[in-house]
């Protein structure tokens, strides 16, 4: 890699670290990444409004091949004790979305130099947290006819550089599910003339837990986010209440029956106490299942570079929704070891390791040949 790149490249990441913007707000950082390719390199940017990408075209192009990384940042302070530490204050990149997005601009440079037999598109994707990014980025997977397309992701907790890879379910599938519930309020001496949605609420997180026994074909998970009843006034019974869950599930059609189990309970537990009852979702992010030929591609990549290689059997409970970009294309997303010991994802210590850049540019290189 050029040693050039790779420093202009650290220094962009460092200055996305500083002015950490959160999902659907990116408005510096797009500006940031889209001056620096500008800068940099010759490639067509083409600014979509909340979101961009860039383009290679080669003079006899065989196929197309779109690399995507995401750049939002999370509502997690900074503890990182670096020159370049965040200047937002409760507001950190502490996925290494910053260094996604480096090493695409990286990897932009070094296309751009060096040439290619095959049209790039370089994806820089917001809102990656929400679910809701993709959903904005993907639809030119199918506008472009690409024919292939690539993400990687940092992953604290295996040996730094080492490149990891699944044939399969990489991400579970998930949602973020709200159960509201509203009854008729009294005074707290005459419950019996109220109706009280704490009882239903407290039965449901009671027993959804049990539905994560039944026999399901992969992993099947909900999560008791938070409940909430009432308010804090000891003359007034509580009339409205309601319950946050996360579930997830390694199957999108496993997703869907869960949910549909926990609306069934709700429904019966909201008639039990004469209740009216609501279900909303937010945070949607599909199933991430890789093209187990496009993942070959990126095992016979990594061995050609000599980086270390995991194959991981099963998919991380966590959820990324690359999956969106799969659904269109055939690709694949992989990770890079940021270390054994390195401070967990969604943590104030982590800072991206700057170390991974070249690694994931040279990998994206070789899958670029394809």
């Amino acid at each position: 890699m050029d040693r050039n790149h790779l420093d202009l490249a650290v220094e962009l990441r460092h200055a996305l670290h500083a002015h950490p913007e959160l999902s659907n707000q990116e408005e510096w950082t797009r500006a940031e990444l889209m001056r620096f390719l500008r800068a940099h390199t010759k490639l067509a940017v083409i600014d979509r409004g909340d979101w961009f990408y860039a383009v290679y075209r080669a003079p006899n192009p065989k196929r197309r091949i779109a690399f995507r990384a995401d750049h939002d940042a999370l509502p997690i302070e900074d503890a990182c004790d670096v020159p370049y530490a965040s200047k937002i204050p409760g507001v950190g990149h502490k996925c290494g979305h910053d260094g996604h997005s480096a090493a695409l601009a990286a990897f932009a440079m070094e296309i751009d130099k060096e040439g290619c037999s095959n049209d790039i598109y370089f994806i820089f994707q917001p809102a990656e947290e929400t679910g809701d990014g993709a959903v904005k980025c993907a639809p030119l997977i199918t506008e472009e006819k690409i024919d292939e397309v690539f993400a990687f992701h940092n992953w604290p907790g295996y040996p730094l550089g080492t490149v990891c890879i699944w044939y399969g379910a990489v991400n579970c599938a998930s949602r973020g599910m709200t159960i509201r519930m509203v009854g008729t309020p009294s005074h707290a001496s005459m419950p019996e003339c109220g109706k009280n949605p704490a009882f239903a609420l407290a039965t449901m997180v009671n027993e959804v837990p049990a539905l994560l026994d039944l026999p399901w074909k992969g992993l099947v998970l909900s999560t008791v986010i938070g409940l909430k009843v009432g308010e804090k006034a000891f003359g007034t019974q509580a009339s409205e209440g309601e319950l946050y869950l996360t579930i997830r599930a390694e199957r999108e059609a496993e997703l869907d029956m869960l949910a549909e189990k926990i609306e069934a309970m709700a429904e019966r537990e909201a008639a039990r106490y004469g209740l009216a009852w609501h279900v909303s979702y937010c945070d949607c992010f599909p199933e991430t299942a890789n093209d187990p030929t496009s993942t070959q591609k990126v095992r016979e990549a990594a061995e050609k570079l000599g980086y270390p290689i995991e194959v991981i059997e099963r998919p991380e409970r966590g959820s990324e929704d690359f999956g969106y970009f799969l659904k269109r294309a055939p690709g694949a997303i992989f990770e890079i070891g940021a270390g054994v010991d390195y401070p967990q994802l969604h943590t104030a210590q982590f800072d991206f390791p700057d170390a991974l850049i070249e690694p994931a540019v040279e990998i994206f290189k070789k899958l670029a040949a394809e």
